[in-house]
């Protein structure tokens, strides 16, 4: 079969899917996949009952010495898209604003490479959905997905980011990508009349004092050379302007490059929530959620490798890149196998991962499959 990569983005782009309702990607997928492996003896396929729209596809080597994993995302966002292409979103309100399409077409063009000439150690293709949210990579592992012969060895990943030129690679040493965990705060004081303060216990203050206090954690709690950040993105409280409001919530994000750094600010803030129940004689319950969003902290053996490759290929577009505070949960696949994520760039430095306006260069594709095939048969020369 003849794989037409571009006509294969084009397709995934027009019908993006939100966390663990990728349905018609996964029609698509295996569609494709089904029809690339149809003549092929070494290849096996397995739909999870678990996670019915994860897919893993298996190459069995010539010569294994070791299973490497490669892991694509496939879900979308609640974006609607505003980029005017032919081949725009069908699914009002959803789009690929984070190019999981682009990073699909990647992966089935190294699939479709090891298909026609059979690799000598074993590959595992992971199709993950739910990466922007539900916490896919985790969902995978906790059900034992990776099991027996499906358990790799080590693991790769890319992320397009449309900062670098189409066709770079980019990676580091180190982490990669920030560490995220949700954070909601609940405030129970007393709702009263706006005349007679001294009568009520008001939330809009008590939470108030609470985000400031806040701000001191990242500033003063924190080493300015590890960083990190904690944002509130939602405020509620009250219903009326005469009224005092007996409760108020905030919802907000916290980020970091390590776990160790994660965990110290979580404790931060919970000393901040104690201080203020105490200070305000109020109820304050803050609640914590990592789920399988850690820090994305490449393996310094394989990175190293994978970097040396990158920088000694000619044909390579090589980039030594800054860490990044946005996430990914292929960090918490990361704390369960060795590996590496890498960026690849997709050339539309007037956008952001995210906008609705965001648009990848096609001319990543090939690039992209060349470098990452190169560095997968590289791998498979090495002994250790």
């Amino acid at each position: 079969m003849t794989l037409d990569l571009h006509e294969l983005y084009r397709q995934l782009h027009q019908i993006p899917e939100l966390a663990l309702h990728e349905f018609k990607t996964h029609a698509l997928l295996m569609k494709q996949i089904n029809a690339l492996a149809s003549d092929v003896d070494f290849v096996e396929i397995k739909v999870p009952d678990q996670l019915p729209t994860a897919i893993l596809v298996l190459l069995h080597g010539t010569k294994p010495r070791r299973t490497i994993g490669y892991r694509t995302d496939i879900d979308a966002l609640p974006v609607t898209e505003d980029t005017g292409l032919p081949f725009a979103s069908q699914h009002q309100g959803r789009m690929h604003a984070c190019g999981h399409d682009i990073h699909m077409t990647v992966a089935m063009g190294v699939l479709a490479k090891f298909i026609k000439a059979q690799p000598t150690d074993n590959l595992l293709f992971f199709f993950q959905p739910a990466e922007e949210s539900e916490n896919g990579g985790k969902l995978a592992y906790e059900d034992d997905v990776f099991t027996g012969q499906w358990r790799p060895d080590e693991f790769y990943g890319l992320h397009d980011n449309p900062q670098l030129p189409a066709g770079a690679i980019g990676c580091r040493m180190g982490t990669l990508f920030a560490g995220t965990t949700e954070v909601d705060v609940h405030f129970t004081g007393t709702q009263g009349h706006a005349a007679y303060p001294q009568f009520a216990n008001d939330m809009v203050v008590a939470a108030s004092q609470f985000i400031g206090q806040v701000q001191t954690i990242v500033s003063r709690s924190v080493d300015p050379i590890e960083g990190g950040v904690i944002t509130f993105g939602q405020f509620n409280a009250g219903t009326i302007r005469n009224v005092i409001a007996g409760e108020a919530e905030l919802h907000g994000t916290i980020r970091g490059l390590t776990q160790k750094m994660i965990e110290h600010i979580d404790e931060r803030l919970q000393a901040v929530a104690n201080g203020i129940a105490a200070s305000y004689n109020c109820q304050v319950d803050l609640h914590l959620n990592q789920g399988g969003y850690l820090p994305v902290e490449n393996n310094p053996h394989l990175t190293e490798r994978f970097i040396q490759y990158m920088q000694q290929n000619p044909d390579v577009n090589y980039i030594e890149t800054e860490p990044a505070m946005t996430g990914e949960d292929f960090g918490y696949l990361l704390s369960k196998f060795p590996g590496t994520m890498f960026w690849l760039g997709i050339g539309d430095p007037k956008h952001q991962l995210h906008s609705s306006e965001l648009v990848p260069n096609e001319a990543a594709i090939e690039p992209g499959i060349s470098a990452i095939t190169g560095w997968l048969q590289q791998r498979m020369t090495e002994k250790e």
